[in-house]
């Protein structure tokens, strides 16, 4: 019982290092020219704060 513990808790643990982080731009269009942020490895919860941000501002949101 103990190794089959043991095998869940290591199989969760990798589980969880496989992070589901994803890179983002938003892309903001001013009229005088296009400014384009780009953001790397956002976790679900950064990314959708960003996003909010992001289209508060009039913006463009994308998955890159």
């Amino acid at each position: 019982m103990k190794k089959v513990i043991l095998f869940a808790a290591v199989g969760a643990f990798a589980v969880s290092m496989t992070s589901c982080s994803k890179n983002y731009t938003c892309t903001c269009d001013f009229g005088s020219g296009e400014t384009v942020t780009e953001y790397s490895d956002l976790g679900k919860i950064d990314a959708e704060a960003q996003e909010v941000i992001c289209e508060a501002n009039a913006c463009t949101w994308a998955e890159a």
